[in-house]
């Protein structure tokens, strides 16, 4: 009897284009930077060439602090993908950050059963040098 070893895949990782380089560069910084719409008065995320709403060119990119709050998630037991077999158990999330926009991540550094809506998140800035990218993904705030 054979066997066959499916082979090792690596992880998708972020292509940045010219629209998302100002997010990622600031991500390698250990930033998070995204779009302020002065015509709304608020920050968003995903970014865009124009401001969602009344379609303005007036998108700005700002520093914010990247903490955040817990909105949803779920524990992911299988991979949800073949690239992240080898991961194990993820908790994927969907964080609020404190400046309003919501952002699809990964919680780390915490067991699931210590999670729960509403708790505070700090950033956690990831370097993926194979592809020469920040990933941002997010852990309990200390002191909470």
């Amino acid at each position: 009897m054979s066997t066959y070893a499916l082979p090792k895949l690596s992880r998708p990782l972020p292509v940045p284009t010219p629209l998302t380089r100002p997010f990622w560069d600031a991500l390698a910084e250990r930033k998070v930077r995204i779009q302020y719409s002065p015509s709304l008065d608020e920050y968003i995320f995903y970014p865009r060439p124009l401001a969602p709403r009344t379609l303005a060119d007036d998108l700005q990119w700002r520093e914010i602090s990247g903490n955040g709050t817990l909105y949803s998630y779920t524990v992911a037991t299988r991979p949800p993908a073949p690239h992240f077999a080898a991961e194990g158990e993820m908790i994927l999330a969907i964080v609020q950050w404190d400046e309003g926009p919501k952002f699809s991540t990964e919680i780390v550094n915490v067991k699931p059963e210590n999670l729960h809506l509403g708790m505070e998140l700090s950033p956690v800035f990831t370097d993926y040098p194979e592809g020469n990218i920040t990933m941002l993904r997010y852990e309990p705030r200390s002191g909470v």
